[in-house]
């Protein structure tokens, strides 16, 4: 998992509430187990006018030109701003493949689904909760005519904007080390391997039977 500390880019004002994963990625396309192929498929049905399917590129569809996805102002944002309740429904880490494939890396929110939350990080995608009435001056501020600038900072936990401001954000410890050393749960594994070996090394010495046993029936 890529490790996550500093990072700056543009804002896309997503206003709507409890917003869930199948909006953010639909179930039909929830076809492989691998960590991409879903980006082009983000928030699909607000995306397009007309109904997709498995191998249809976003160049051979209708964009929706009243969706803010579509406007070009927001083309690149690195940040996605929403309301309440960001990412209900079902627990499909998809949803959080379609955002980080498509080039988002925080979500900024009032609140969010727990199960949402806790497939953010163990996938490197910064969810960052702040108050509603700083969320509705953030929103204010990116829906200007020139898009929202700001950078974030997951070792201070700082969120700066590009005039200076800066808003404070609060984050598990044990779940902002692993977004800062890149681990996810497999990483956060191997990180005792060596324990690991050395139990099971001490294991097969004190029990070998178990071990002779497993080799015979092997061999049967």
């Amino acid at each position: 998992m890529k490790a996550f500390t500093n990072e700056q880019g543009a804002v896309l004002p997503l206003d709507r509430a409890n917003v869930d994963t199948d909006q953010i990625i639909p179930k039909q396309y929830l076809k492989s187990l691998r960590r991409t192929g879903f980006g082009a498929n983000l928030f699909d049905a607000w995306r397009f006018l007309d109904e997709g399917d498995i191998g249809v590129t976003p160049n051979e569809r209708q964009l929706n030109h009243e969706f803010v996805l579509n406007e070009p102002r927001y083309q690149g944002a690195r940040f996605l701003l929403a309301r309440d309740n960001f990412g209900c429904g079902s627990s499909r880490e998809h949803a959080v493949w379609a955002l980080q494939e498509f080039g988002f890396c925080c979500v900024i929110a009032p609140s969010f689904a727990d199960i949402f939350l806790s497939n953010c990080f163990k996938n490197g995608l910064l969810p960052i909760v702040l108050k509603t009435e700083t969320i509705d001056e953030l929103f204010l501020l990116a829906q200007e005519e020139q898009a929202l600038e700001l950078s974030v900072d997951l070792p201070a936990q700082t969120l700066c904007l590009t005039g200076g401001r800066t808003f404070e954000f609060a984050i598990d410890a044990n779940r902002k080390r692993t977004l800062v050393e890149g681990l996810d749960d497999i990483g956060m594994t191997l990180a005792h391997a060596a324990a690991i070996e050395a139990f099971e090394t001490g294991h097969r010495r004190a029990m070998p039977w178990l071990f002779d046993k497993g080799r015979a029936l092997e061999e049967k």
